[in-house]
């Protein structure tokens, strides 16, 4: 599903590159991407989603080498492939929520669905809220809402960044559970980079990936 050889990134301005070590992912599997702030964990979310280009090494994701695509072609593999829920959910605020779903499919270049965004939302729980604006949703139906975007295609891969932060017990705790949930729905690999040792705690089958602090870093 994912493997990573001699990965390293090198930030703009940055004299210390990011090293980042070999992986195998199986799929299926999820992978906790854990670390303190500076050691690379989004940089390298953002490596497998295609979203940066390493300076060295190799990526393969679901088969595809991502060397091998560039421009259009790789932004319709990651939307067909990758179901990214960032650490800040970036729901277009002028959008239904049915509408922010459906943006999916554009950037996939695949006509839309009505029945699957509808679908989707009923798998987790919010289907009343398709005709909702983002600024009507809780923060806790925002979440859902993320998640259902980016398992609508079903996607080989799902990350989420930090998908804890600032979060209380219980919440982080249904959290990880619609993750588990939305990933075994879509028969995705999971991979969720986080700070949070509660995080491993209620995963306990996970691969852990731990990245070292690196001085001078970005994340």
């Amino acid at each position: 599903m994912i493997r990573t050889r001699g990965l390293a990134y090198a930030h703009a301005g940055r004299s210390v590159p990011l090293r980042f070590p070999d992986v195998d992912l199986s799929m299926g599997q999820t992978l906790l991407l854990r670390g303190p702030s500076g050691s690379g964990k989004s940089t390298w979310l953002a490596l497998v989603a295609g979203l940066r280009t390493p300076q060295a090494g190799q990526i393969t994701v679901a088969g595809q080498d991502l060397a091998a695509l560039r421009g259009a072609a790789l932004d319709r593999w990651r939307a067909a492939t990758v179901g990214i829920v960032p650490q800040r959910l970036h729901l277009s605020a002028a959008l239904t929520v049915a509408d922010n779903l459906a943006l999916a499919y554009l950037a996939a270049g695949r006509p839309r669905d009505n029945a699957a965004i509808h679908r989707t939302l009923d798998a987790l729980g919010v289907a009343a809220l398709g005709t909702r604006l983002p600024h009507q949703l809780s923060g806790g139906q925002a979440q859902r809402v993320a998640v259902a975007r980016a398992v609508l295609l079903g996607p080989s891969l799902l990350v989420a960044d930090e998908p804890t932060a600032s979060l209380d017990d219980a919440a982080a705790q249904d959290t990880l559970a619609l993750l588990e949930r939305s990933a075994s729905l879509a028969g995705a690999s999971l991979v969720i980079a986080t700070h949070d040792t509660r995080v491993a705690t209620a995963l306990p089958s996970a691969a852990t990936l731990v990245l070292p602090t690196v001085q001078g870093a970005a994340v």
